[in-house]
């Protein structure tokens, strides 16, 4: 049996260009991308904590450093310059391989700058 598990998350990034007639995607800074483990061509979910839209498109290559959150295409539809988003990657695997599983959780501040990084979500109390 296989499951899908979170494998990599950038929280709280806030979307710096929305380029509607640009050919798709989402750049990210490369920093970001390596820091989350998530690839170039991955795909990935975005959710946007501004306006509830969830949607999903493809991660490309940002200028390293820039702090760069680009919703291109089509997306740029789905999210603002300003709006706060949670970029996901998720993954496959068999029942065998899920032991020992951590994601790779990158928080960001206003600015896209790192806050932390972490390998396990909080647990969420009443």
């Amino acid at each position: 049996m296989k499951k899908t598990l979170l494998t990599g998350k950038l929280h709280q990034a806030r979307v710096t260009h929305a380029e509607l007639n640009y050919e798709g995607s989402c750049a990210i800074d490369q920093d970001l991308l390596e820091q989350s483990g998530i690839l170039e061509y991955e795909q990935i979910e975005i959710y946007n904590i501004d306006n509830g839209n969830r949607f999903s498109t493809y991660a490309i290559v940002g200028e390293r450093g820039s702090k760069i959150i680009s919703v291109n295409g089509a997306a740029a539809r789905q999210a603002a310059v300003g709006d706060r988003v949670i970029i996901c990657t998720y993954a496959s695997f068999d029942t065998d391989e899920i032991e020992g599983h951590k994601p790779s959780l990158v928080y960001l501040d206003k600015d896209n700058n790192i806050v932390r990084t972490s390998k396990d979500v909080p647990i969420q109390v009443a």
